[in-house]
């Protein structure tokens, strides 16, 4: 693989898929940048389970690109749906007007939510802008309900609910948090990951609902009447697949109910089938209020996202709106929520997960992912495992003094022997494609335990 300073002229007279002549001028986000462009990783195509690079070596994806290829990479009824849309109409907005497929899009998402008490959808166009217009939802819906002081937003640490400023604010990664300023009104509670009493567990710890009780205290200490809403993800996934205690999602729901306090599930990582089920609220059998969605949506296609609304809360913006004598209800939106190749996208992958029932197939290779990644368990470099449906997490015990090095030389390492895995830190994080058979698990865990014996 070239360098950025060997690489000039590399596509002259080459196509799309040629290599880049400079790699400089990008930006990447979420990267390493000066050590990447020292030593690239690319990839030119991608198919099924895996990505191919530029020389055609196949990079098989243990992390269905980034939560988000649910279905697998390049699926023939996705890209035709999408190829008929933009030949169709390119483009049309969503303000005053709008396209048959946004609609039926809204009407099959809220068929298939979970416990049949959701009734609208908001489209976005990712899940931090999912995340933002979630919170913007709860605070409308306070207002319109004649309790404008509730306007404090309730995060948890270690959480992740995207880049743009609401979702920073929330969030709970540090990194994430230091170097922009915050929202204000907004607290936070404790994570749930506790090595002494959760350490190595196999699914959901069985300690720890207790610490949703934390909650109580926020209550107490600001006013239950000032918090509009609690956002956390069901399984935090970008932290490292923080799996919830069993009973700590039904104690935040008790708590939201007793004080009035909308809940939001953020499950742009384990919507539409990561824990066999179309939701993790459906799983875990615990409704929130509101659900942001994105990545598998659209298996990653189109750039997608989705707010979905419990029944009573789009209700109560448009009965204000008609006391008030208003016309919009709601004055929020995006250029291209609901744009009509993102919808093409959408309603193609659902159908893929229907008729291929992909979400009982998450849930019947579940157990192998476990089997798998529990072998680590006794290996002298790692310091937990941890999982639940198709995700799970193995903490590395990091070179003393150099965090994150360990994670991003086995990343580097895994790739040339033609296995993606993601890392976050010294955390390898693993949420392949629903398509995963039995033999690509066992490969990915095996380059992980071979180069980890390499360079630990």
């Amino acid at each position: 693989m070239h360098g950025a300073d060997d690489m000039h002229g590399a596509n002259e007279g080459g196509g799309v898929h040629a290599a880049p002549n400079t790699l400089e001028p990008y930006w990447m986000p979420f990267t390493w940048n000066r050590r990447f462009k020292q030593a690239p990783k690319l990839v030119a195509g991608a198919d099924g389970m895996h990505y191919r690079t530029p020389e055609g070596g196949a990079v098989l994806d243990s992390m269905a690109g980034l939560w988000c290829v649910n279905a697998g990479h390049n699926r023939e009824r996705i890209t035709t749906a999408i190829q008929q849309a933009a030949a169709e109409m390119d483009y049309a907005a969503s303000f005053q007007y709008s396209h048959p497929a946004a609609f039926q899009l809204a009407n099959q998402l809220t068929a298939m939510a979970p416990h049949g008490a959701f009734d609208h959808a908001f489209f976005t166009n990712s899940g931090s802008e999912s995340v933002d217009s979630a919170l913007k939802i709860a605070l409308a819906y306070h207002r319109a309900n004649g309790e404008p002081q509730r306007r404090r937003l309730i995060g948890r640490e270690r959480g992740y609910h995207g880049v743009n400023f609401g979702g920073i604010s929330v969030g709970g990664i540090v990194n994430n948090r230091r170097t922009f300023t915050q929202l204000p009104d907004v607290d936070h509670l404790p994570h749930t990951h506790d090595l002494e009493h959760q350490a190595f567990s196999r699914g959901q710890p069985e300690w720890g609902a207790h610490l949703a009780d934390d909650l109580e205290r926020l209550c107490a200490l600001h006013g239950p009447e000032t918090i509009a809403a609690v956002i956390v993800e069901p399984v935090a996934g970008s932290t490292g697949v923080l799996v919830p205690p069993k009973g700590y999602l039904q104690r935040l729901r008790e708590i939201c109910d007793k004080h009035g306090i909308l809940l939001i599930f953020d499950e742009v990582i384990t919507g539409f089938g990561r824990l066999g089920s179309s939701f993790a609220a459906e799983h875990f059998g615990v409704t929130p209020d509101l659900i942001t969605l994105a990545k598998g949506i659209s298996n990653a296609a189109v750039p997608m996202g989705a707010v979905l609304c419990r029944q009573g809360i789009y209700d109560a913006l448009m009965a204000d709106a008609e006391r008030q004598g208003g016309t919009i209800e709601f004055f929020h939106g995006y250029t291209f929520g609901g744009h009509p190749l993102a919808c093409a996208a959408a309603l193609a992958t659902l159908e893929v997960y229907k008729e291929e029932d992909l979400f009982a197939r998450a849930a019947a290779m579940a157990p192998v992912l476990e089997e798998l990644v529990h072998a680590f368990d006794d290996h002298p470099r790692v310091s937990d495992v941890r999982n639940l449906g198709m995700m799970a997490a193995i903490d590395l015990k990091p070179w003393p003094g150099r965090p994150g090095e360990l994670g991003y030389e086995l990343f580097a390492r895994c790739f040339d022997k033609g296995v993606l895995v993601r890392l976050a830190g010294d955390t390898i994080e693993l949420s392949p494609p629903l398509i995963a058979e039995r033999h690509h698990l066992e490969t990915i865990t095996a380059t992980i335990r071979e180069t980890l014996d390499e360079i630990a």
